[in-house]
């Protein structure tokens, strides 16, 4: 009989192949008493699996790839994390200390590490602490001579099955290496949908379930396994009828993703002829290339707290300028919207020192930092004034709530326009303005924002997470968050039509707008713009394609009334 197991879909798509388990190194470390004359030389070794994994990691960034940006994002952070004394020189003083090996005092120092990343309230920036864990394995695979990455065992049992991958956690490392060795697809026992592993599966369209918990200890090898990446569905030794089933559904999956090329160039209008503006989310200049792939509208979000993390000092006004101004160049003349720094509290800049606060969500971060910290505000804000002279750039305020904070948000950009125009630097002196609609006071008190701001974006990921008081990295509560919930539909619903009525334009960019179940019920609710990850537009695009918003409209008013979830989503699918 199958045996189904269920997880969180982070990569879509259908895998069929045989099981390849493979180990967990830090399970195969024991602790040993070092002879004092050979403590030295165990540090040595710990040094020199250091300096292998930093020339792996450096060969892995210079090889060509798919999934060029995100390679980059995750080197970068894998070696700053490898270089940082927290790690190897705490252990090898360890190695000292204690007379111990060192697998053992990696794996002490790792779970000193992760406990700090347990206690951060962000989920992005707590799932990092699986690169920690990572960086950890890589290490401890080097001290015992393991291959540094998983290879294919196609043909072992049966050539013509592709190999599925079942590990505890893999690292987006092993990830980059998976097509070229036919491997069509993984499985692990942990794992997010923001982790560097997901991202780079994504990017290179491989089918992955992550956070199936015991998979690694329930599968054997050469056990032929389903994984279904768009339900979050594994499914081992299926029965022939199950097999059939999903190699129906492969082709299938395979034959519209093949399909959705075609509607690169095709402008995004409804059947009743309405023009929808989809753009695309950034977090780095180099993420740009893939915006212009699938032919965005431009860009939504540009998240310019990348430039700012994972360093020992602040981004000068150049550094950023720089930054900005190649994106604007870059999009030639297609609208690019950057949002100021989104960090602080959970987020904390290297510099300085994480700030204790008993609920760090709720605390000093985004536009709130920012006006705690003028200086560094003022020189971002000179930085993208000085980059609009480049292309459309309109700049983006996180995190409002209140009409004090826009006024003192607007009155510092004032204040950098005013110091350019003494300094003669030109820029554009028409750029506009926006706020983020992310907190329900926000969205519930619009009028304060409409008459301030050009333009509102929906931050859907946020405004659920408070709306709810969900915290949907726990896996206790994230059943629980539910972007169909009545009350989220309503704010979002109230703000597209506050703003339609106030003639300001309202954009989504939260994960909303790029799952393609929900852009009938948005283009309903009156949506005209949506922003999301570049991979995602050409889905959302072929749904538009066969919509009518006028149809749309008159059904997402009669949703909008119903309070019974089931009653919902029943409504959901039938639009």
């Amino acid at each position: 009989m199958p045996f189904v197991i269920h997880g969180l879909p982070v990569s879509q798509g259908i895998a069929i192949g045989r099981a390849h388990l493979v180990s967990h190194a830090l399970l195969e470390v024991g602790h040993l008493l070092i002879a004092p004359r050979h403590v030295d030389s165990e540090i040595s070794r710990l040094e020199d699996a250091a300096a292998k994994v930093r020339f792996e990691l450096r060969a892995l960034k210079e090889a060509p790839t798919a999934a060029q940006s995100e390679v980059s994002a995750f080197v970068d952070l894998h070696t700053m994390l490898l270089d940082d004394p927290m790690l190897v020189s705490n252990a090898s003083s360890l190695i000292r200390e204690r007379r111990c090996n060192a697998e053992w005092a990696l794996v002490q120092q790792m779970e000193s590490i992760v406990d700090d990343f347990d206690n951060i309230d962000d989920p992005y920036l707590r799932e990092r602490k699986a690169d920690v864990i990572q960086v950890v394995e890589r290490l401890l695979k080097a001290l015992l001579g393991h291959p540094s990455h998983v290879a294919s065992r196609r043909g072992k049992t049966d050539p013509d099955m592709d190999t599925i991958v079942v590990a505890h956690d893999l690292s987006p490392a092993d990830t980059i290496h998976f097509k070229d060795n036919q491997i069509s697809g993984f499985v692990t026992d942990v794992g997010g949908a923001t982790s560097h592993t997901a991202i780079v599966a994504r990017s290179l369209g491989i089918p992955a379930v992550v956070g199936l918990r015991h998979i690694r200890h329930i599968a054997r090898d050469d056990d032929i396994i389903i994984i279904d990446g768009t339900r979050g569905v594994a499914i081992i030794d299926p029965d022939e009828r199950v097999l059939e089933e999903y190699r129906l559904r492969r082709s299938s999956f395979d034959l519209e993703r093949n399909k959705l090329k075609r509607l690169k160039a095709n402008r995004a209008a409804t059947l009743d002829g309405l023009e929808i503006s989809l753009q695309a989310n950034i977090e780095l200049p180099r993420d740009v290339p893939g915006v212009k792939d699938v032919y965005a509208d431009g860009i939504g979000l540009f998240r310019t707290e990348f430039l700012f993390m994972n360093r020992d000092t602040l981004p000068n006004e150049e550094e950023q300028y720089e930054a900005y101004r190649s994106v604007a160049k870059a999009m030639g003349g297609k609208p690019v919207t950057i949002r100021t720094l989104d960090i602080g509290a959970d987020k904390a800049l290297t510099i300085g020192g994480p700030r204790k606060e008993a609920n760090p969500a709720l605390g000093l971060r985004a536009i709130r930092y920012c006006l705690a910290e003028p200086q560094m505000f003022l020189t971002q804000l000179r930085a993208l004034l000085r980059a609009s002279l480049h292309g459309k750039v309109k700049i983006l305020i996180p995190m409002l709530a209140h009409a004090h904070e826009v006024d003192a948000a607007l009155a510092a950009i004032e204040n950098a326009k005013n110091q350019l125009r003494a300094e003669k630097i030109k820029f554009d002196e028409t750029i506009q303005v926006g706020g983020m609609v992310e907190i329900p006071a926000a969205a519930l008190a619009l009028g304060v924002f409409v008459k301030r701001l050009d333009f509102l974006s929906i931050g859907t990921n946020d405004l659920i997470q408070y709306t709810l008081a969900i915290d949907r990295s726990d896996e206790a509560v994230a059943h629980l968050y539910d972007p169909l919930h009545p009350a989220i539909l309503r704010l979002i619903a109230q703000t597209i039509q506050t703003g339609a009525k106030a003639g300001v334009p309202v954009s989504v960019c939260g994960e909303m707008a790029g799952d393609k179940t929900f852009t009938r019920l948005l283009l309903g609710m009156g949506l005209q713009q949506f922003s999301m990850h570049p991979t995602q537009i050409l889905s959302v695009k072929q749904e538009i394609l066969r919509s009518d918003s006028t149809d749309l409209a008159l059904k997402v008013g009669k949703l909008l009334r119903l309070d019974e979830p089931e009653k919902i989503r029943e409504a959901v699918e039938k639009l």
